[in-house]
């Protein structure tokens, strides 16, 4: 019995890894769609073609992600602000939208 614990914490912790992986490999591509929007214009269309391709759903499932039109739409309008995945997922980042949430709150 223990072996068959041990065995599927394992292969839960690989599944893990996995998915870690592939959302490295989203991240890499709202990047690239980013850096194609600064230098043609042409970002979020990038993305959305690469979302709706078969390699590109198959990369969003294995990340976790459900690749509905949803999901495109939104990888769409993140390229199209153009904050490219690092300083997105920064503390920094996250307290000054906070802090201009809470503004236009009190405005």
């Amino acid at each position: 019995m223990k072996d068959f614990i041990d065995g599927t914490a394992y292969n839960n912790e690989q599944g893990n890894r996995a998915r870690k992986l592939f959302a490295a490999v989203v991240l890499a591509a709202l990047d690239d769609a980013i850096a194609d929007d600064k230098k043609f214009g042409n970002g979020p269309e990038q993305i959305a073609r690469w979302a709706r391709s078969k390699d590109g759903r198959e990369v969003l499932t294995c990340a976790g992600i459900d690749p509905n039109e949803r999901v495109v739409q939104g990888l769409m309008d993140f390229v199209a602000k153009g904050v490219r995945t690092s300083v997105a997922l920064s503390r920094e980042e996250s307290e000054r939208r906070h802090a201009a949430e809470e503004e236009a709150r009190a405005a």
